[in-house]
């Protein structure tokens, strides 16, 4: 699959029965060293790797001699808090000998919802990326409620993808791709090689097919291409129980691919650029000129500060004559951006008293 083969930023979304056998509960070690493998040729060329994998729970359960069947809310939170570690500790185990460092982020969906959470989230994952490290993502489910429920992983997958700018998204599940109907049930069903366009009709072909360790269905996996693909990301399902998975995609194994319409840049753009302003940084020509180069707006070039505005929150960007240059994400609240506006970032944290950020807005939060 070229997609994948020239994609710089992966998001690998890993299910529990791929990971977890199900009869006896234990990881499938085997298939998890080819993953990783795979994920180690992936950096190789260049390429950044995310991971998000369940299994927490499901590992949990068989440590615990849970029954299999459906759980408490609170056994659920047991299992994923004895899983958690030993899944995290498998990752590292199989990624360390191919010269790659591990790191586990545990989040909910709250995380992308709330904007100064969504930041968080994502300097935190851009840093570890700069520094070469692949992210193992979970769902925090020690302490998730109703987050806890069915294919998750999936909606959680495609906002982690959007969250990074990445530009492909694999599904690793126990179906090789969108089919018109469920093939288990309906021997006419086929499956679709290239999606470009989510229609109703598409959404009504998705069906509830999982398995019993396995939280995730077709509806799911619909809504993250949905996802995925509106912020410029393209996705692709395939079935993954396979040794080395993604290599075997990358040589033809079969597939869905649901294209993007745009890039994950511009996506991000017009999602910023679509916002409510909730105040006003008006600038030095300087500080527009700039920008105009593409550099981040930093302190020391704006000249006021207008509003109430929360760090995260979207604010309007002018020049000081009163001209519109466009939006972007605060790095700040704005009683800090008005202590600050003026000021080189070296003291920033002698004004603020805490170590600060150097852009008041990062470059890649601003629309212009």
């Amino acid at each position: 699959m070229a997609a994948l083969s020239t994609a710089k930023r992966v998001v690998v979304k890993i299910g529990s029965a791929l990971l977890v056998d199900a009869k006896t509960g234990a990881l499938k070690a085997d298939w998890l060293g080819s993953l990783c493998a795979d994920v180690a040729a992936l950096k190789a060329r260049g390429a950044d790797v995310v991971l998000v994998s369940s299994g927490s729970i499901a590992l949990g359960r068989g440590v615990l001699g849970l029954p299999m069947g459906a759980l408490s809310l609170e056994q659920s939170q047991a299992a994923a808090a004895v899983g958690q570690i030993r899944l995290a500790r498998a990752y590292e185990e199989a990624l360390a000998p191919l010269g790659a460092t591990t790191a586990q982020v545990l989040v909910t969906l709250e995380d992308s919802a709330d904007r100064r959470r969504y930041l968080n989230s994502r300097a935190t994952l851009e840093t570890l990326l700069s520094l070469g490290v692949v992210p193992i993502v979970n769902e925090n489910d020690t302490v998730a409620t109703d987050e806890i429920r069915f294919g998750d992983n999936d909606r959680l997958a495609a906002q982690v993808a959007v969250t990074i700018g990445a530009d492909h998204l694999v599904l690793l599940s126990d179906v090789d791709g969108f089919y018109s109907g469920n093939p288990k049930d309906d021997p006419t069903a086929t499956r679709f090689d290239v999606i470009d366009q989510i229609t109703p009709q598409i959404e009504a072909m998705a069906g509830d097919a999982g398995t019993g360790l396995s939280k995730g269905g077709m509806k799911t996996k619909v809504m993250a291409a949905k996802t995925a693909t509106g912020a410029g990301c393209d996705m692709t399902i395939t079935e993954g129980s396979r040794m080395n998975p993604l290599t075997s995609l990358i040589e033809g194994a079969a597939a869905t691919l649901f294209t993007a319409r745009t890039t994950p840049k511009a996506a991000r753009k017009h999602w910023i650029a679509s916002m409510k302003p909730q105040g006003v940084l008006v600038l030095d020509d300087g500080a527009v000129q700039a920008l105009r180069s593409g550099k981040s707006l930093l302190a020391a070039g704006v000249t006021d500060v207008i509003g109430a505005f929360m760090r995260g929150d979207p604010v309007d960007i002018q020049g000081a004559d009163g001209t519109h240059l466009g939006a972007g994400l605060a790095g700040y609240t704005a009683d800090e951006a008005r202590a600050i506006k003026g000021q080189r970032s070296d003291q920033i944290e002698r004004i603020l008293g805490h170590p600060g950020r150097a852009a008041l807005i990062h470059r890649d939060d601003m629309s212009l």
